[in-house]
Protein backbone atom coordinates (compact mmCIF):
# COMPACT_ATOMS: atom_id res chain seq x y z
CA UNK A 1 0.00 0.00 0.00
CA UNK A 2 0.93 3.63 -0.77
CA UNK A 3 0.07 6.53 1.29
CA UNK A 4 0.99 10.37 0.13
CA UNK A 5 0.30 12.92 3.45
CA UNK A 6 -0.20 16.33 2.18
CA UNK A 7 0.12 19.51 4.47
CA UNK A 8 0.65 22.81 4.13
CA UNK A 9 4.18 23.22 6.80
CA UNK A 10 6.79 21.88 8.75
CA UNK A 11 6.13 20.48 11.75
CA UNK A 12 2.48 19.78 10.69
CA UNK A 13 3.69 15.95 9.76
CA UNK A 14 4.97 15.81 13.53
CA UNK A 15 2.37 17.27 15.02
CA UNK A 16 0.51 13.52 15.63
CA UNK A 17 0.35 12.22 11.87
CA UNK A 18 4.18 10.76 12.14
CA UNK A 19 3.06 8.47 14.87
CA UNK A 20 0.97 7.33 12.45
CA UNK A 21 3.20 7.21 9.73
CA UNK A 22 5.74 5.18 11.14
CA UNK A 23 3.65 2.60 12.41
CA UNK A 24 2.32 2.26 8.50
CA UNK A 25 6.43 2.59 7.64
CA UNK A 26 7.04 -1.00 10.13
CA UNK A 27 4.00 -2.33 8.32
CA UNK A 28 6.18 -3.01 5.18
CA UNK A 29 4.13 0.48 3.31
CA UNK A 30 5.18 3.14 1.37
CA UNK A 31 4.71 6.26 3.07
CA UNK A 32 5.28 9.75 1.14
CA UNK A 33 5.21 13.13 2.35
CA UNK A 34 4.64 16.19 0.91
CA UNK A 35 4.59 19.50 2.35
CA UNK A 36 3.69 22.54 0.58
CA UNK A 37 5.48 25.49 1.98
CA UNK A 38 8.99 26.11 3.90
CA UNK A 39 6.81 27.99 6.72
CA UNK A 40 9.30 30.57 6.76
CA UNK A 41 6.51 33.27 7.67
CA UNK A 42 6.41 31.89 11.41
CA UNK A 43 6.56 34.15 14.19
CA UNK A 44 9.49 32.18 15.61
CA UNK A 45 11.47 33.96 12.90
CA UNK A 46 11.38 36.96 14.68
CA UNK A 47 12.60 35.43 18.08
CA UNK A 48 15.87 34.34 15.91
CA UNK A 49 15.75 37.94 14.06
CA UNK A 50 15.91 35.96 10.52
CA UNK A 51 14.07 36.75 7.23
CA UNK A 52 11.38 34.66 6.08
CA UNK A 53 13.75 33.05 3.36
CA UNK A 54 16.43 32.30 6.32
CA UNK A 55 13.60 30.52 8.54
CA UNK A 56 11.94 28.34 5.54
CA UNK A 57 15.55 26.95 5.53
CA UNK A 58 15.92 26.61 9.31
CA UNK A 59 13.08 24.91 9.28
CA UNK A 60 13.59 23.06 5.81
CA UNK A 61 16.75 21.61 7.71
CA UNK A 62 14.77 20.49 10.62
CA UNK A 63 12.44 18.51 8.48
CA UNK A 64 15.38 16.95 6.69
CA UNK A 65 16.27 15.59 10.38
CA UNK A 66 12.73 14.20 10.53
CA UNK A 67 12.97 12.24 7.24
CA UNK A 68 16.17 10.47 8.77
CA UNK A 69 14.22 9.72 11.98
CA UNK A 70 11.28 8.54 10.84
CA UNK A 71 12.50 7.13 7.62
CA UNK A 72 9.74 8.04 5.25
CA UNK A 73 9.83 6.57 1.76
CA UNK A 74 10.45 10.09 0.40
CA UNK A 75 9.74 13.12 1.04
CA UNK A 76 9.22 16.63 -1.60
CA UNK A 77 8.85 20.21 0.46
CA UNK A 78 7.55 23.03 -2.18
CA UNK A 79 8.11 26.85 -1.70
CA UNK A 80 4.56 28.01 -1.82
CA UNK A 81 3.80 31.66 0.01
CA UNK A 82 3.83 30.68 4.22
CA UNK A 83 0.48 31.68 5.82
CA UNK A 84 -0.35 32.95 1.89
CA UNK A 85 -2.51 30.18 0.33
CA UNK A 86 -5.20 32.04 0.94
CA UNK A 87 -4.36 34.67 -2.30
CA UNK A 88 -3.11 32.26 -4.40
CA UNK A 89 -5.12 30.94 -7.09
CA UNK A 90 -6.21 27.53 -5.82
CA UNK A 91 -5.91 26.00 -9.11
CA UNK A 92 -2.41 26.55 -9.50
CA UNK A 93 -2.00 24.88 -5.74
CA UNK A 94 -3.71 22.03 -7.09
CA UNK A 95 -1.46 21.77 -10.27
CA UNK A 96 1.33 21.17 -8.06
CA UNK A 97 -0.11 18.34 -6.17
CA UNK A 98 -1.49 17.07 -8.86
CA UNK A 99 1.41 16.65 -10.56
CA UNK A 100 3.27 15.00 -7.12
CA UNK A 101 0.13 12.46 -7.18
CA UNK A 102 0.45 11.43 -10.33
CA UNK A 103 4.24 10.76 -9.99
CA UNK A 104 3.38 8.40 -7.13
CA UNK A 105 -0.13 7.39 -7.66
CA UNK A 106 -0.64 6.95 -4.13
CA UNK A 107 -3.50 4.26 -2.57
CA UNK A 108 -4.45 6.23 0.44
CA UNK A 109 -4.42 10.41 0.49
CA UNK A 110 -3.76 11.89 4.16
CA UNK A 111 -4.05 15.77 4.47
CA UNK A 112 -6.43 18.02 7.13
CA UNK A 113 -10.24 17.75 8.09
CA UNK A 114 -12.23 20.67 7.26
CA UNK A 115 -12.06 22.55 10.74
CA UNK A 116 -8.02 21.98 10.20
CA UNK A 117 -7.44 21.61 13.73
CA UNK A 118 -5.90 25.02 14.61
CA UNK A 119 -8.44 26.66 12.09
CA UNK A 120 -5.91 28.20 10.51
CA UNK A 121 -6.49 29.32 6.92
CA UNK A 122 -3.55 27.61 5.45
CA UNK A 123 -4.90 23.82 6.72
CA UNK A 124 -8.65 24.96 5.67
CA UNK A 125 -7.31 25.82 2.01
CA UNK A 126 -5.24 22.87 1.98
CA UNK A 127 -8.84 20.68 2.70
CA UNK A 128 -10.65 22.77 0.13
CA UNK A 129 -8.00 22.12 -2.72
CA UNK A 130 -7.04 18.02 -1.63
CA UNK A 131 -10.76 17.25 -1.67
CA UNK A 132 -11.85 19.05 -4.85
CA UNK A 133 -8.36 17.73 -6.64
CA UNK A 134 -9.28 14.00 -5.40
CA UNK A 135 -12.64 13.91 -7.03
CA UNK A 136 -11.67 15.44 -9.35
CA UNK A 137 -9.11 13.26 -10.26
CA UNK A 138 -11.71 10.31 -10.01
CA UNK A 139 -14.07 11.53 -11.88
CA UNK A 140 -10.86 11.49 -15.11
CA UNK A 141 -9.62 7.66 -13.99
CA UNK A 142 -7.16 7.99 -11.36
CA UNK A 143 -8.55 4.57 -10.30
CA UNK A 144 -5.20 3.69 -8.32
CA UNK A 145 -6.65 6.49 -5.66
CA UNK A 146 -8.78 4.63 -3.38
CA UNK A 147 -9.44 6.37 -0.18
CA UNK A 148 -8.95 10.18 1.11
CA UNK A 149 -8.44 10.38 5.11
CA UNK A 150 -8.04 13.26 7.11
CA UNK A 151 -5.93 13.33 10.46
CA UNK A 152 -7.85 14.39 13.10
CA UNK A 153 -8.85 14.80 16.96
CA UNK A 154 -11.63 13.54 18.17
CA UNK A 155 -13.52 15.22 20.65
CA UNK A 156 -13.86 13.85 23.70
CA UNK A 157 -16.80 16.17 24.83
CA UNK A 158 -14.98 17.56 28.04
CA UNK A 159 -14.40 21.66 27.98
CA UNK A 160 -13.03 23.41 24.88
CA UNK A 161 -9.78 22.66 24.73
CA UNK A 162 -6.95 25.87 24.15
CA UNK A 163 -3.78 26.09 22.91
CA UNK A 164 -1.44 29.13 23.14
CA UNK A 165 -4.94 30.98 22.44
CA UNK A 166 -6.40 29.07 20.24
CA UNK A 167 -9.67 27.07 20.57
CA UNK A 168 -8.38 23.65 18.90
CA UNK A 169 -11.16 22.11 16.40
CA UNK A 170 -11.89 18.34 17.11
CA UNK A 171 -14.28 15.48 15.32
CA UNK A 172 -17.47 14.41 17.03
CA UNK A 173 -16.46 10.70 17.98
CA UNK A 174 -19.83 9.47 15.46
CA UNK A 175 -17.80 11.21 12.52
CA UNK A 176 -14.13 9.74 13.38
CA UNK A 177 -13.72 6.50 10.68
CA UNK A 178 -10.08 5.13 12.07
CA UNK A 179 -8.53 5.26 15.36
CA UNK A 180 -5.55 3.73 15.02
CA UNK A 181 -3.76 2.90 18.16
CA UNK A 182 0.00 3.77 19.30
CA UNK A 183 2.30 1.64 20.12
CA UNK A 184 5.69 2.18 22.40
CA UNK A 185 7.79 2.72 19.90
CA UNK A 186 5.51 4.58 17.50
CA UNK A 187 5.20 7.16 20.64
CA UNK A 188 8.67 7.30 20.83
CA UNK A 189 9.34 8.10 17.26
CA UNK A 190 6.43 11.06 17.50
CA UNK A 191 9.10 12.49 20.59
CA UNK A 192 12.32 12.06 18.27
CA UNK A 193 10.19 13.60 15.44
CA UNK A 194 9.18 16.57 17.64
CA UNK A 195 12.56 17.11 19.02
CA UNK A 196 13.97 17.35 15.75
CA UNK A 197 12.01 20.86 15.48
CA UNK A 198 14.83 23.01 17.59
CA UNK A 199 13.05 26.15 17.04
CA UNK A 200 9.95 24.92 18.25
CA UNK A 201 10.37 23.46 20.93
CA UNK A 202 8.90 25.91 23.44
CA UNK A 203 5.84 25.59 21.18
CA UNK A 204 5.64 21.82 21.36
CA UNK A 205 5.65 22.59 25.44
CA UNK A 206 3.26 24.69 25.65
CA UNK A 207 0.95 22.62 23.36
CA UNK A 208 1.50 19.24 24.85
CA UNK A 209 1.42 17.56 21.50
CA UNK A 210 2.68 14.58 22.78
CA UNK A 211 -0.08 14.38 25.48
CA UNK A 212 -2.87 15.27 23.34
CA UNK A 213 -2.24 12.55 20.93
CA UNK A 214 -2.05 10.04 23.86
CA UNK A 215 -1.88 6.22 22.41
CA UNK A 216 -4.36 6.76 19.57
CA UNK A 217 -4.48 9.00 16.04
CA UNK A 218 -7.42 9.44 14.68
CA UNK A 219 -8.89 9.98 10.88
CA UNK A 220 -11.97 10.79 9.50
CA UNK A 221 -12.63 8.99 5.95
CA UNK A 222 -14.27 11.14 2.80
CA UNK A 223 -17.20 9.43 0.95
CA UNK A 224 -16.95 6.42 4.17
CA UNK A 225 -18.80 5.57 7.05
CA UNK A 226 -16.97 3.10 9.92
CA UNK A 227 -18.50 2.00 12.49
CA UNK A 228 -16.87 1.09 14.82
CA UNK A 229 -13.69 3.02 13.31
CA UNK A 230 -11.45 0.50 11.60
CA UNK A 231 -8.24 0.12 13.45
CA UNK A 232 -6.13 0.72 10.57
CA UNK A 233 -6.45 3.08 7.60
CA UNK A 234 -5.86 0.59 4.90
CA UNK A 235 -8.85 -1.82 6.24
CA UNK A 236 -11.51 -2.74 3.86
CA UNK A 237 -10.24 -1.07 1.07
CA UNK A 238 -11.77 -2.54 -2.37
CA UNK A 239 -9.37 -5.90 -3.42
CA UNK A 240 -11.56 -6.34 -6.88
CA UNK A 241 -9.97 -4.56 -9.47
CA UNK A 242 -13.71 -3.82 -11.05
CA UNK A 243 -14.47 -1.61 -8.11
CA UNK A 244 -11.16 -0.60 -6.61
CA UNK A 245 -10.43 3.21 -6.52
CA UNK A 246 -14.47 3.72 -6.33
CA UNK A 247 -15.86 6.36 -3.59
CA UNK A 248 -17.54 5.41 -0.83
CA UNK A 249 -21.55 5.62 -1.47
CA UNK A 250 -21.47 9.10 0.13
CA UNK A 251 -19.20 10.76 -2.43
CA UNK A 252 -20.89 8.83 -5.06
CA UNK A 253 -24.48 9.89 -3.80
CA UNK A 254 -22.80 13.48 -3.42
CA UNK A 255 -21.55 13.52 -6.87
CA UNK A 256 -24.62 12.08 -8.29
CA UNK A 257 -26.91 14.75 -6.71
CA UNK A 258 -24.37 17.39 -8.08
CA UNK A 259 -24.98 16.29 -11.55
CA UNK A 260 -28.52 16.40 -11.34
CA UNK A 261 -28.11 19.93 -9.70
CA UNK A 262 -26.47 21.12 -12.00
CA UNK A 263 -28.71 19.40 -15.56
CA UNK A 264 -31.54 21.10 -13.47
CA UNK A 265 -29.82 24.53 -13.63
CA UNK A 266 -29.20 24.42 -17.93
CA UNK A 267 -32.71 23.51 -18.10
Amino acid sequence: MKYLYIFPHPDDESFGPVAAMYQQLEQGHEVHLLTLTRGGATKQRHKLGVSVEQMGEIRYKEMLAVKETVGFTSMKVLDLPDSGLKEMDPREIEAVIQQHIEQLRPDIVVSYPVHGISGFHDHLVMHAVIKRLYLQMKDEGASYLKRLAFFTLKDEEGPAVHTMGIRLKQTMPSEVDCALSLREQDIEVLKKALNCYETYQETIEEIGVVEKIGNTVYFEIWGEKHNPPLNDLAAKLATDPNSAGKPGRGAEDLRQSTRQTQKQKAK
